[in-house]
């Protein structure tokens, strides 16, 4: 089981050339959905199960922060966050296309069991340390993705700001943050790892 997950927060389109690699237009304010908590699942040597009759499943690598304790206005992302890790939101992308152009709930496409593995948490860095590091994503041992915060359209603290102000946030809510550009389908027997620099966050095989 994934460590304790109270609400699971995502940022949609945060990234420029992820956006425009969908053919989405770049927004104006953090694009915010929600995922079940039951979508939480370790990423750490797990096998992971998708749905196998729902058209194409597709990876998104994601920072993912941990919230440590109630938002209070003014609060800065330092004081909020007390641990981060590295996810993937796997996505049904033949159904998130057709909900997005009928202008539907993505959770259908989104909120699926085993939707959002999470590596294990480690410290929050620092923010010189967190612009100095990439995130990365290898999909059967080569790179598929690379993030970096200073890359994001809306920073961390926008988006806690804006989440905490409108929906609230408390101690063991997540947020995943937002994918980089590379994006892409996976099938039955993919191995994934997700690094933090040159650590080792996790790795998953699907099932």
């Amino acid at each position: 089981m994934c460590a304790a997950v109270n609400n699971l927060y995502c940022v949609g389109r945060n990234y420029k050339l992820h956006a425009e690699e969908l053919g989405n237009k770049v927004p104006t304010e953090p694009l915010i959905f929600l995922k079940p908590s039951h979508a939480a699942v370790r990423l750490d040597k797990e096998t992971i199960q998708l749905p196998k009759d729902s058209g194409q499943v597709h990876y998104e690598g994601e920072l993912v922060l941990r919230i440590a304790r109630d938002y209070v206005p003014g609060m800065s992302v330092e004081e909020l966050v007390d641990s981060m890790a590295l996810g993937l939101d796997f996505t049904l992308r033949d159904i998130h296309n057709d909900l997005q152009k009928k202008g539907l709930s993505w959770t259908p496409a989104k909120g699926f069991k085993n939707a959002a593995p999470l590596t294990p948490f480690i410290a929050f860095p620092s923010k010189e340390e967190l612009e100095a590091t990439d995130f990365t994503v290898r999909k059967n041992g080569e790179e598929v993705q690379r993030g970096n915060v200073k890359n994001m359209i809306f920073s961390l603290q926008t988006i806690v700001d804006f989440i905490g102000s409108r929906y609230g946030l408390g101690k063991d809510d997540v947020i995943f943050t937002g994918t980089p550009a590379g994006v892409g389908p996976t099938v039955s027997g993919d191995s994934f790892e997700l690094y933090w620099g040159d650590r080792l966050m996790g790795t998953c095989l699907i099932g």
